[in-house]
């Protein structure tokens, strides 16, 4: 078996505000790449299973900070809470339904068979899951995987993917980071 090629971007933010405003490129480029994917696909016609993108880092890293960032730009309007205690917060968002997961309080990863994860790959757009190493075993391969590494001053972030979704989405956010403090 080959492993598939692994694409990636690296960089640092300096604080929140820049954590918000990376979340807002990440989904532009979603939008984009999805664009160029279903283009003149009706919505209900979609069938594809849920993007689905991990963020790992330490506890008080940013992940639900550049989730918001990300959901904000996909036109959420309003407050974006943690789901850390309700594992789920769905959004009804113009592109579709987007969830993002937290499985920081996931005691076992077949909870997620008991609450329903693989209807929610189905029936969703987009799938943001934090703490995702809780559900090993359980959870498929991430399309995208976003680690956040807490610096001095600020935030590393990596991102990699090795689906073609993820491929078009790094490759667009790698053309607009320029002028972002980027490491690779």
């Amino acid at each position: 078996m080959t492993e598939r090629e692994t694409q990636s971007i690296t960089l640092e933010l300096i604080d929140e505000a820049a954590m918000l405003q990376f979340g807002n490129r990440i989904a532009a480029a979603i939008s984009w790449a999805l664009d160029q994917t279903l283009e003149n696909v009706p919505p209900e016609k979609i069938v594809e299973p849920a993007l689905l993108i991990a963020l790992q880092g330490d506890l008080g890293a940013g992940k639900t900070t550049l989730s918001r960032g990300l959901l904000i730009g996909l036109g959420h309007v309003g407050a974006v809470k943690s789901p850390t205690y309700t594992l789920v917060e769905p959004y009804e968002l113009e592109m579709g339904q987007v969830c993002h997961f937290d499985f920081y309080r996931l005691q076992d990863p077949e909870e997620l068979e008991y609450m329903g994860f693989r209807d929610y790959l189905v029936e969703s757009r987009l799938c943001l899951v934090e703490w995702p190493e809780r559900g090993a075993g359980f959870l498929p391969e991430a399309d995208m995987l976003i680690e956040i590494v807490q610096l001095h001053e600020g935030r590393k972030l990596t991102l990699s993917g090795q689906s073609e979704q993820a491929k078009k989405i790094l490759s667009q956010l790698n053309r607009e980071t320029t002028g972002v403090n980027s490491a690779d």
